[in-house]
């Protein structure tokens, strides 16, 4: 500990509360790491490998979870503390979407020559994901 520190009573909440955050991120990114994952493997059996659609599903479950609980978090959870909000938003959710998985997914659809799927790879993300970053956003602020 800092020397200066001693001297000021609320330092030690504040670098308490610091490490929580960042214990509360990890803790969410395996959470979300493991989701992703099952979500994925889930997709692949269910739908096929002929297209990314476990990314694609992940990606839009997690534009819709983000916009959904930023607006409910700021609008109608106030008092969530920022270690519990880090868990969900950067924790769980940024690990459970995955744009360097879509993005090599998209790689190696170009590299195999289907460009086709590969232009849909991207539109289908980037659509869906703002169009359900945005519902999500308005039901979380109505709810």
């Amino acid at each position: 500990m800092r020397q200066f520190d001693t001297a000021v009573p609320h330092a030690k909440r504040r670098d308490n509360g610091l490490i929580m955050i960042w214990v509360a991120v990890a803790v969410g990114g395996g959470l979300g790491a493991l989701l992703r994952f099952g979500i994925s493997r889930w997709a692949a059996a269910a739908i096929g490998t002929g297209f990314p659609w476990g990314t694609l599903f992940v990606n839009a479950l997690g534009a819709f979870l983000i916009g959904f609980l930023f607006a409910w978090f700021s609008q109608r959870l106030l008092g969530i503390s920022p270690a519990a909000r880090a868990l969900v938003l950067t924790g769980v959710l940024g690990a459970l979407t995955t744009f360097s998985t879509f993005s090599l997914e998209t790689l190696e659809l170009l590299q195999s020559g289907e460009l086709v799927r590969a232009g849909l790879n991207v539109a289908a993300n980037l659509a869906l994901s703002l169009l359900l970053v945005w519902i999500g956003y308005v039901l979380g602020a109505r709810l």
